[in-house]
C-alpha cells in the first residue's frame, strides 16, 4: 500500500489544476482498493454545502451539479463527526439520502473519510460497493492515510484559485492567509527573492534576452561537466569501473539530447534559464520516483542534486543586476535579516515571507522598519508570482494576488485612514506619557540599526530598552571586532545621549543565526544560545563588553548591559565576574568611565521562579516577553502550525509577569519589559497595571501606545488587570480588554494594533 501512496502522491504533485487532483484521486483509489466507487465531495464554505466533485463508478454527469447541506446524508454525517463512518449496509442507516442523479441506489457498502486541513473540513472522501460488508481496517487505514496526505494538496489547490496562476487566460483574484507581521497595508509588484542553489525555490519569469539566457546556461552546463570530471578522475583509483560509470551517465543527461537541450527549448520560447532548468529537472525527478524499482527511483536524488549544482553554477556566472520596481514587494521562501536590507528602501513597500510567524525575529525587525509584513503564507505560489501585483494586509495577516479594483480602492482607503491616525498623535510626540491621573509611564524603544534612531527619537523614545547587538553580527561576514563594535555602540549612545541606551550582549541561536558561525541542532531554541553561547566563548564576550564600556568614555550618556537567556543564578555570576574584569582593565588602561548597571532578561520560566535570587545580583530586570510566552506555552513562535496558541493575553503569562515585577519592587530595583507585547496598547495596559517601570516597543508602536495609556487612571487600569488576573481563558481576556478599550474611544487602535 505504501508504494500505491507514493504513486498517487507524486502523481498528484505534478497536476494542474484541482479538478486534475480530484479525478486522478477517485481512478487511483478505486484501483488500488479495488472497489465499485469512489467518489470526492468537497466542501463550499460560501455556499456552506458539500458539492459532488469527482467519481469512479456513480453518475460523472452528475460532477458539479449535485450538492447537499452540510446537516445532509451520509457525507454530511461523516463531516459532523469528523471520522470514518464504515457501513456494511449504507441503505439501512437512517441519515442515509437518495440522489437519483447520482445513481448510487445498486451499492450497500460504505466506507467514509473526512479531508481535514488544520482543524477544517474540506470535504469527504468515498468508496463504495455493490455487496453488503463491511470494509476492513486495512482499507479503512489506507483511506485515512491517503486522507490526510492528500488535504494539504486540497488546501493548496482550492487556496490558488486551482486555475489562477497557470497562464491559462487573465490570472484571477485570490486571497491567501498568513499571519500579522508589522502592521500596514501596501501595495505594489512581487519580486522574489530565494536561496541559492536550491531548484524549487526558483520563481517563474520570461527571458529578457533570448540568447544571453542560453549562453549563461551553456556556460553554467560546462562549468558543471568540468566539476563531474574533476569529481571521477579524483576517485579513479578507489571505485570500481560499473561505480565510476555513474559519472557518465551523469554526463550523458547533461548533452544536448537529454536535460541540456529540454532546458534551451524551453528558453527559447520564452522562459528564463533558471526556472526552465527547474521545470525539467522536476520531470525528470517525478518520472525516475514514480518507478517500482528502487534502486531507480532513488536515481531521482541523483537528478534533483545535479540539476541543484546547474543551478548554482547558473547562479555564479549570471551577472545581472536585480532590478525593483518603485513599488518593490518583497517575498521569500523564508525572510532573512539580509533580505531585509535587500531593496533600496525608497523603492520598499513591504515583505512577505512563506515561513515564520509574526513573533519571528525577522517580523520584529520588519516592524522595527515600518514595513508592513505578512509572516507564514504557507499556500503561497511564489515560484509563479515575480512580477505580479499584489496588496498586503499586515493588519489581517492576507496576501491579495491580483486584486480586483474594489480590493484595490477598499486597501487605498485603509491606507489613508492608517496615515491619518499616526498623522493626529504625531502632536504627542514630545510630550513625556501620563495617564489621566498623572502616573508616569516612561515609554523605550527597540532598536538594532542606525536608520532606526531618527524614527525613535520623533517619536518620543525616552530611551533605549533594547538594542539588539546581533543584528551588526548578522549581517557581517565575519566576527566584527572590538573596535568595529565599539565605534558602532558608540553612535547609538551619542545619538540617545542622555537617554538611557540598554544593549544586550549577544544573542544569537533560535531563529537568529550566523553565517560563519554555524550552529547545528535538532531543537535550537532548547539549545545552544543567548548567554550559553558567549559564556562558552568568553573571547566573544569579553571583545564585546569592553567595546561597550570603551564607546561610553567622555560622552553624557547612560550605558546599560543586559543578559540574555539566563536560566541559573551561576551564569549571571560568571558574566558579571567577566564584566568586572573588563571594566578593570579599561580603568588599568587609563580609560575614564563609569560602570555600567547590569541587567538581566527574564525570558524562561526558571529565571521566573527565581527572580528574586537574580534581581539581588544586578541593577535591573526586563522581561522578554516574545521568548518567555514561548516557553511558557510551549510554543514555537515561528511554527505556522501552532501561531494561534501563542498568546499574550494567556492567564498563565500574566500571573507570571505579576510575579515578576511585584519580586523586583520588593527588592525596590526597576523592571522593564522590551518583547512585542509592550507596543500592543490592550497588553500596554495592563502591563502598566502590573507596575513596570518601562515598557519598550518597536517605534511604531510607540505614538499608540502614549494615546492609549493617556486614556485611563492608574486605578482605572488596576480594576481592569484585577478583573483579568481572575480569568481562565485567554481569549476571554484579550475581548475583555479590547472592550474596555474601546469604551474609552479607542475602537480604531484595538482594530489596527491588537493580535492574538
Amino acid at each position: 500500500m505504501l508504494g500505491i501512496l507514493r504513486g498517487v502522491i507524486q502523481e498528484v504533485s505534478r497536476a494542474s489544476d484541482l479538478q486534475t487532483v480530484l479525478e486522478i484521486i477517485v481512478e487511483r483509489v478505486r484501483d488500488a482498493m479495488e472497489t465499485e466507487v469512489c467518489s470526492i465531495y468537497l466542501k463550499d464554505e460560501e455556499l456552506q454545502r458539500y458539492i459532488f466533485m469527482a467519481t469512479r463508478g456513480l453518475n460523472r454527469d452528475a460532477v458539479g451539479k449535485v450538492s447537499m447541506g452540510l446537516d445532509e446524508g451520509l457525507v454530511g454525517y461523516v463531516g459532523e463527526r469528523a471520522e470514518p463512518i464504515n457501513l456494511e449496509d449504507a441503505q439501512d442507516h437512517p441519515r442515509h439520502r437518495h440522489f437519483t442523479e447520482i445513481g448510487e441506489e445498486p451499492f450497500h457498502a460504505f466506507l467514509g473519510v473526512p479531508i481535514i486541513h488544520h482543524r477544517k473540513i474540506l470535504g469527504v472522501l468515498i468508496i463504495q460497493q455493490q455487496q453488503t460488508r463491511r470494509f476492513d481496517e486495512s482499507e479503512e487505514a489506507f483511506l485515512i492515510t491517503l486522507s490526510a496526505q492528500l488535504a494539504g494538496v486540497i488546501a493548496h489547490a482550492e487556496a490558488t484559485g486551482a486555475l489562477a496562476f497557470q497562464g491559462r487566460g487573465k490570472p484571477t483574484s485570490a486571497r491567501f492567509k498568513g499571519m500579522q507581521g508589522a502592521a500596514g497595508v501596501a501595495m505594489g509588484t512581487v519580486v522574489v527573492t530565494y536561496p541559492e542553489a536550491e531548484l524549487h525555490n526558483i520563481p517563474e519569469k520570461k527571458a529578457a534576452n533570448i540568447d544571453k539566457e542560453v549562453a549563461l546556461f551553456r556556460r553554467a552546463i560546462e562549468k558543471t561537466r568540468e566539476d563531474i570530471s574533476v569529481i571521477a578522475a579524483k576517485l579513479e583509483d578507489r571505485l570500481q569501473p560499473e561505480e565510476l560509470a555513474l559519472f557518465d551517465a551523469y554526463l550523458h543527461m547533461l548533452d544536448d539530447s537529454a536535460i541540456t537541450g529540454e532546458v534551451v527549448d524551453r528558453i527559447q520560447a520564452g522562459e528564463w534559464a533558471q526556472s526552465s532548468l527547474r521545470k525539467v529537472i522536476t520531470v525528470h525527478v517525478d518520472n525516475f520516483e514514480a518507478m517500482e524499482d528502487v534502486y531507480l527511483r532513488e536515481r531521482g536524488t541523483d537528478v534533483r542534486d545535479l540539476g541543484n549544482r546547474v543551478l548554482a553554477h547558473l547562479q555564479s556566472v549570471d551577472t545581472r543586476r536585480k532590478k525593483y520596481p518603485k513599488k518593490t514587494i518583497l517575498v521569500s521562501t523564508e525572510l532573512t535579516p539580509a533580505d531585509l536590507a535587500m531593496v533600496p528602501r525608497d523603492r520598499l513597500m513591504g515583505f512577505v515571507s512563506v515561513k515564520g510567524s509574526g513573533k519571528s525575529h525577522v517580523a520584529i525587525l520588519a516592524e522595527a522598519m515600518g514595513a508592513p509584513t505578512v509572516m507564514g503564507v504557507e499556500d503561497l505560489p511564489i515560484e509563479l508570482l515575480d512580477g505580479a501585483p499584489v496588496i498586503i494586509d499586515g493588519f489581517e495577516g492576507v496576501v491579495i494576488t491580483y486584486p480586483k479594483r474594489e480590493e484595490k480602492k477598499y486597501y487605498e482607503r485603509v491606507a489613508r485612514e492608517e496615515a491619518a491616525l499616526v498623522e493626529g498623535l504625531v502632536v504627542k510626540a514630545d510630550e513625556p506619557c501620563h495617564t489621566k491621573d498623572g502616573h508616569r509611564v516612561r515609554l523605550w524603544v527597540n532598536t538594532g540599526l542606525m536608520t532606526d534612531v531618527a524614527r525613535s527619537l520623533d517619536r518620543g523614545a525616552e530611551g533605549v530598552g533594547l538594542y539588539r547587538t546581533e543584528t551588526q553580527f548578522m549581517m557581517n561576514d565575519r566576527f566584527p571586532t572590538e573596535e568595529e563594535q565599539r565605534v558602532i555602540y558608540r553612535e547609538h549612545l551619542e545619538a540617545f545621549a542622555p537617554r538611557p541606551v540598554t544593549m544586550r550582549t549577544l544573542d544569537i541561536g533560535g531563529d537568529k543565526a550566523l553565517s560563519y558561525f554555524p550552529i547545528s541542532e535538532e531543537n535550537p531554541f532548547l539549545g545552544w544560545r543567548g548567554i550559553r553561547v558567549t559564556l562558552d566563548h568568553p573571547e566573544i564576550f569579553l571583545a564585546q563588553v569592553r567595546a561597550m564600556i570603551r564607546a561610553n568614555e567622555g560622552i553624557d550618556s547612560d550605558l546599560r548591559i543586559m543578559l540574555p537567556m539566563v536560566s541559573s543564578t551561576a551564569e549571571i555570576d560568571e558574566a558579571q565576574r567577566l564584566i568586572a574584569q573588563c571594566y578593570r582593565e579599561i580603568v588599568e588602561e587609563g580609560v575614564e568611565v563609569e560602570m555600567p548597571d547590569v541587567g538581566v532578561m527574564i525570558e524562561v520560566p526558571a529565571a521566573v521562579f527565581q527572580a528574586r535570587d537574580i534581581i539581588k545580583r544586578v541593577d535591573f530586570l526586563s522581561v522578554g516577553s516574545n521568548d518567555l510566552i514561548q516557553y511558557m506555552l510551549a510554543v514555537d513562535r515561528n511554527n505556522a502550525q501552532v501561531a494561534e496558541l501563542y498568546q499574550e493575553f494567556h492567564p498563565a503569562v500574566l500571573h507570571a509577569l505579576n510575579h515578576v515585577v511585584q519580586v523586583t519592587h520588593d527588592e525596590r530595583k526597576a523592571i522593564g519589559i522590551c518583547g512585542e507585547m509592550a507596543g500592543n496598547p490592550s497588553a500596554a495596559l495592563l502591563l502598566m497595571a502590573m507596575g513596570f517601570d518601562v515598557l519598550s516597543m518597536n517605534s511604531t508602536n510607540l505614538l499608540m501606545v502614549k494615546h492609549a495609556l493617556s486614556h485611563f487612571a492608574l486605578d482605572q487600569a488596576k480594576n481592569i488587570l484585577s478583573k483579568t488576573l481572575e480569568m481562565d481563558n485567554a481569549y476571554l481576556i484579550k475581548n475583555y480588554v479590547d472592550e474596555e478599550m474601546r469604551k474609552a474611544g479607542l475602537g480604531n487602535i484595538v482594530r489596527s494594533r491588537s493580535h492574538n
